[in-house]
Order: C-alpha cells, then structure tokens, then sequence
C-alpha cells in the first residue's frame, strides 16, 4: 500500500481471531498455487485473474482488491505485474512469456477476516541476476519472518532486511509499504522495508497479537518508481526488474504463523532479544 504514517496503535488479535484469518490465508495460499501453476508462456494474465477469482467464489470468499478504490476502482481480484513492474499490474490481454519475472498478489476476506500474500514467479529461463534478484527477496521475507520473533520493535526487522538488500546491491522500494490486517485489509500499522527518520518516529513494539502484511518490494537497479496512466500499475523508473513478496504474519504467545503459508504454517519460535541493531535508512 502507498505509504502514509499514523500514529494510531495497532489492533491486537486475540488466539481465536488469528485462526479465522488463517482460514482466509489457506484461501489465499490456494489461490497463489493456481497462479503458480498457470504462470506459463502463452497463458493471458487476465485468464490467471479469472482463475482465481473463480476460488474465491467457490469458497464463498470476498476478494479485496476488485473494486478497490482509486481515481478508478481496481478492476481484478488479483495485481499481476511482469519484469519492470513493481505492483499493482491490472491483469489483461498481455501474455505470459519465457523469461518474465511474474508477480502475483491477492487478498480476500473469509467469514469477515482478510488475509494477503504475493509471490514472484520465475517463467523458464531467466538472466542469473534476475534469478539472484527472487532469491534476495524471498531472503529478505524469511529474514522478517524470523526476527520479528527475536526483535521488540519493527525498525530492528527493518533495518535488517534493508541491510541485506543494500549489500546485494539492490535497492528497496520506498513509496510502498506493508500494513496490518485483519477485519479490514488495511489496518494500522504502517509496515516498511527500510528505516528512515520517519519510520523510527512512528516505530511499533513487536507483541503478542500483532498481525501484519510484510511484502518487500526490491529493485534491481534504482528505488524509484512511476504509476502509469492506468492510475494503477507502479513500475521502476529506470526500466529494470523489481520483485514484490508478502506474507501474512501473526505474533504468538508460541512464536511468529505465516497465516497465508501453503501448508499448515510451523511456528517459528520466539527467542530471547538479541542486542538491537542499529536502524540504518537513506
């Protein structure tokens, strides 16, 4: 989501919430699996789109993103966004191609809780730096994943996944953030990759009860971006790859569940806090 800071609290989730916004993550890491099955060359995005939306209805699940407000309302269950395109790609005509970087990102609500996640496909075969480009992201996700149960406040995740996309030579999108969910698919708090002033001035503590959709967008060469004329879809403004992953996240009194895992989700297990690190941002 565009990044915009409030200082309101987060709202905690109480053990028996967390379990219904599970069952819209298993709707929603259902729905990331027929993506991936159907991200073949050939396939029209808009035919992934369909697909999807067709799960949410057999479910009897609300899909969050079509009708989603903006200069135009959002027109997909689904953003699909190809090789350049950083998020929020309209699913059309266009046709998946070998060597695209597909990214995919979805969101329902289930018996009143949301849930949201995205994935980038490799399609084929892809340039050795676009492949290193997935693997920094999906690193950076697991690094969220792991110190949010180790961490007390979210600059130190932050800072330490900014940290190792910096030292890959990648950069981290700025203008888009992550959010906290639950009856709505937008809650407070704000969720950012990087740290900066303003991040560390609207920090949050890391506690029992938090849910948050943590989706790092990385590029490969610069951190700017532009929004289309479709008002919509955001891409690099240099022209080079990005990739875009998120999970569902949800602090336990038993460690971190990914709520939108495609299995069920183990948790990863709350540790003594390690020394802070200190939050570094541009």
């Amino acid at each position: 989501m565009f990044k915009w800071f409030s200082s309101k609290a987060p709202e905690l989730k109480s053990p028996r919430e967390i379990a219904l916004m599970r069952e819209a993550g298993k709707v929603v890491a259902q729905a990331l699996r027929i993506c991936r099955d159907m991200a073949r060359p050939g396939v029209r995005t808009i035919e992934i789109d369909r697909a999807v939306e067709a799960l949410y209805t057999s479910h009897g699940a609300i899909p969050l993103f079509k009708g989603y407000p903006g200069r135009v309302p959002f027109p997909a269950v689904t953003c699909i966004s190809l090789n350049e395109q950083v998020v929020h790609g309209i699913p059309g005509q266009r046709a998946v191609r070998d060597g695209d970087l597909v990214k995919i990102d979805t969101a329902c609500k289930l018996n009143g809780w949301c849930a949201d996640a995205a994935l980038t496909i490799v399609v084929g075969e892809v340039r050795p730096e676009w492949r290193r480009l997935v693997k920094v992201g999906d690193e950076v996700l697991q690094i969220a994943r792991v110190e949010m149960g180790r961490r007390k406040w979210w600059s130190e995740v932050a800072s330490l996944m900014q940290q190792h996309v910096e030292r890959n030579g990648f950069s981290v999108v700025t203008q888009y953030v992550g959010h906290g969910i639950g009856r709505i698919m937008h809650e407070n708090p704000q969720v950012p990759n990087f740290v900066n002033r303003e991040v560390r001035k609207h920090d949050f503590r890391l506690e029992e009860g938090l849910v948050l959709a943590v989706e790092p967008m990385v590029n490969m060469g610069r951190a700017d971006v532009d929004t289309l004329r479709d008002h919509w879809t955001v891409v690099t403004r240099d022209g080079l790859p990005s990739v875009h992953v998120e999970h569902t996240f949800a602090v336990t009194r038993g460690g971190i569940l990914v709520l939108t895992g495609d299995e069920e989700p183990p948790q990863v297990p709350a540790v003594p806090t390690a020394p802070a690190v200190a939050a570094t941002g541009p």
